[in-house]
């Protein structure tokens, strides 16, 4: 198949976090099997531009990628070229994959392929959650929504990596048709095993993510404020500077100074064995649509911690991979307790999880996944839940 994909920004901007990381990987593990992937795309990378040619596709790990240019420097990434490169192009491929919803660009695309007779695969990467829907500029998107954007989302076809993503979006509508296909993610340590967990002198909590309040690490340090066991929290992320100074102002306030640790970003490598050398990996977000790096963790055996607004807390719970939780101060505190307590139980998952996540996130399988999606978005029967 030739496949587009349509997206705000790519790799190398990965200044937006993990979107960037997921599309890049899907796109890439869809020529592995033998499909012709495009990208487009425009130059944004945060306030910047990337340094990218403009005149000319740039072949990127087997992927087509064409940057146009933005001409303007918001979240809104409007870009007149990519817009009419759609115009002219759209009708030219076997499927059209859009991703993000809630900018011009996006929502110029749909409706381009509105008025061509293209029903594209839309992702919304966590956008059509009510919390994204609710926080901030919350007129604006429900203007937009019902002038709009809901008669633009029902030319779509659905595609979610999570039950969370699944039902926050049928709030919307109901009647979507679409199904649910994980994030592929790059798994550390395919062909050996992750390497071995040392055993930490008091219980090692990790956080490693975007500092960002939507994450709700907030909520962790003060939990863990009243614990009665001994615990470091190593936080792993950078995010913008006033925020983080509220936490570190947060974390004196509670009396934690000396068991805080800011270790800086983490990637590549050094991401993994972080994640492998902490004994709990928590994430107690207010909203997250997949979130990678709870599959990071367990891909190198270390159990995880997640508030129930992470997508991936039911697989989680299902694959009896580590605890989850509501938001509430009390439950986190005697969710992390019963971490600490459970000694022979995170043993078991360090043992458990790795076949499991390189069997359930197999990349050539979830591909494949993708491939049957794109061939059957016009004849799929409707499916009031995701599978």
């Amino acid at each position: 198949m030739n496949i587009l994909f349509i997206v705000p920004s790519y790799k190398p901007a990965y200044i937006y976090g993990g979107p960037i990381v997921s599309v890049a990987r899907l796109a890439e593990s869809l020529v592995q099997i033998g499909h012709t992937v495009t990208v487009y795309t425009t130059t944004a990378n945060g306030p910047d531009e990337l340094d990218m040619p403009l005149n000319e596709p740039v072949m990127m790990d087997g992927v087509r990628v064409q940057f146009f240019r933005r001409i303007t420097k918001d979240h809104t990434h409007v870009s007149p070229a990519l817009w009419k490169a759609t115009w002219a192009t759209v009708k030219d491929y076997d499927a059209v994959h859009i991703h993000s919803w809630w900018n011009f660009l996006i929502m110029g695309v749909s409706l381009i392929c509105t008025m061509k007779g293209v029903k594209p695969v839309l992702s919304p990467r966590g956008m059509l959650c009510e919390y994204i829907f609710t926080n901030k500029n919350q007129f604006k998107k429900k203007l937009l929504h019902h002038t709009v954007g809901k008669h633009l989302l029902s030319r779509t076809y659905l595609h979610v990596t999570s039950h969370v993503e699944w039902n926050d979006c049928l709030k919307l509508n109901e009647n979507w048709r679409g199904g649910l296909i994980h994030n592929i993610v790059d798994l550390p340590y395919d062909t050996g095993q992750p390497p071995v967990h040392q055993s930490n002198p008091a219980f090692t909590i990790g956080f490693l993510s975007r500092v960002d309040p939507k994450k709700g690490l907030d909520i962790l340090i003060k939990a863990l404020a009243g614990v009665d066991f001994p615990f470091v929290l190593k936080i792993a992320g950078s995010g913008d500077g006033a925020y983080m100074n509220e936490l570190r102002e947060l974390i004196v306030a509670e009396g934690l100074e000396a068991k805080v640790e800011w270790v800086g970003w983490k990637k590549g490598e050094e991401k993994f064995s972080f994640l492998a050398d902490v004994d709990l990996f928590a994430l107690t977000s207010h909203n997250e649509n997949f979130a990678v790096v709870v599959i990071e963790s367990l891909s190198v055996g270390t159990p995880v911690l997640v508030s129930e607004n992470v997508g991936l807390s039911r697989y989680v719970k299902e694959r009896n991979l580590g605890w989850v939780t509501t938001l509430g101060l009390k439950e986190v505190r005697a969710r992390l307790t019963e971490a600490y307590r459970a000694q022979q139980e995170r043993f078991r998952i360090r043992k458990d999880a790795v076949p499991i996540i390189r069997e359930d996130f197999n990349e050539e399988k979830l591909a494949a996944d993708y491939a049957d999606m794109y061939r059957n978005v016009n004849n799929l029967p409707y499916k009031r839940t995701a599978v």
